[in-house]
């Protein structure tokens, strides 16, 4: 058995071990949750969700088109802000091989009924309120959207609310089709 005296060698060491451990530690979690963080240039992660509409929605179900995903609440204000401009933009692009799918993290059924018929959404869109979805995407903060281009690969990540009827988005999307 190994006992420490009380004095300063002793105390530098254990000192020492215990930043160590801690280092360690910290440098574990932060690549642990590096590997779970898609990004641009990532293939997109399989899923399997099913749609307010029934169909049963996975990445591979759309290949050869341009799949926003785009996670969103209810509760959200960039959310909020951003509907309006998503709903447009996936009208406008419904029949040119792009598919919008909104996942919300709603806990609530009725208050996801009640934000679907306020902003008269017409895309696909699936609550997934244990976010079971988002945490394969290493989403956290929302709305957070995935532009993934025909062969499932991640082309941009965009964090935070946008305007989807912008020049240059649009542009950016055209460019895939």
């Amino acid at each position: 058995m190994i006992a420490f005296m009380p004095n300063g060698k002793n105390d530098r060491l254990l000192h020492g071990l215990l930043a160590f451990a801690l280092i360690a530690l910290t440098a574990a979690v932060v690549d642990s949750m590096r590997d779970r963080v898609v990004r641009a240039g990532d293939q997109a992660p399989y899923f399997s969700l099913r749609a307010d509409n029934g169909l049963t929605i996975t990445p591979t179900a759309f290949s050869g088109k341009v799949l926003i995903v785009n996670f969103w609440a209810t509760w959200c204000p960039p959310c909020v802000e951003e509907t309006p401009s998503m709903v447009a933009f996936a009208n406008q692009y419904r029949d040119k091989g792009v598919v919008v799918f909104g996942i919300s993290v709603d806990k609530s059924q009725k208050n996801y009924d009640n934000f679907i018929r306020r902003f008269g959404i017409s895309f696909l869109t699936a609550r997934d309120p244990e976010a079971k979805v988002s945490d394969m995407f290493g989403t956290y903060v929302y709305p957070e959207t995935y532009i993934i281009n025909p062969q499932g690969k991640v082309v941009q990540k965009i964090i935070g609310g946008t305007n989807w009827t912008d020049p240059n988005l649009m542009r950016f999307i055209e460019g895939m089709l």
